[in-house]
């Protein structure tokens, strides 16, 4: 049971990976919130080049990593969610950050078989990185 939470990160993390298949677009943002946007455009890069080491090391916060099992897991997990990813395209609609500064939530949408999806894309600062810490 304690492996379900994790399959269920693994899943969103997949949907998340396959929404960042294309450019995401950070100009229109200035500060920390592109900074927040930049984290996501790095997903997207690291995802397009097939860097699941880098994903699993720059990108996901320590939390997610450990819930899919350390960084061993995390990178053959996220190894086996890049083969399917299909070419898709999203867009960082908008960041808040929280009071405080350390966490931020960016609004996305992406297009999936034709159709807009909004989402969301948590992320938390770790030793003064941006990470990516839940989707929604």
């Amino acid at each position: 049971m304690r492996r379900l939470p994790a399959l269920l990160c693994l899943s969103a993390l997949a949907l998340a990976l396959s929404a960042c298949a294309s450019t995401v677009a950070t100009d229109s943002f200035k500060g920390r919130q592109h900074d927040v946007a930049q984290t996501i455009a790095n997903l997207q890069a690291d995802a397009t080049a097939g860097e699941q080491k880098k994903i699993c090391a720059n990108d996901l916060a320590a939390a997610v990593v450990s819930r899919l099992g350390g960084t061993k897991r995390c990178e053959e997990a996220i190894k086996k969610q890049l083969t399917e990813i299909d070419s898709l395209t999203v867009s960082v609609q908008s960041v808040k950050l929280a009071a405080g500064g350390t966490s931020a939530t960016a609004a996305v949408t992406s297009v999936y078989e034709g159709k807009k999806r909004p989402s969301s894309v948590s992320l938390v600062k770790e030793s003064g990185k941006w990470k990516i810490s839940a989707l929604g």
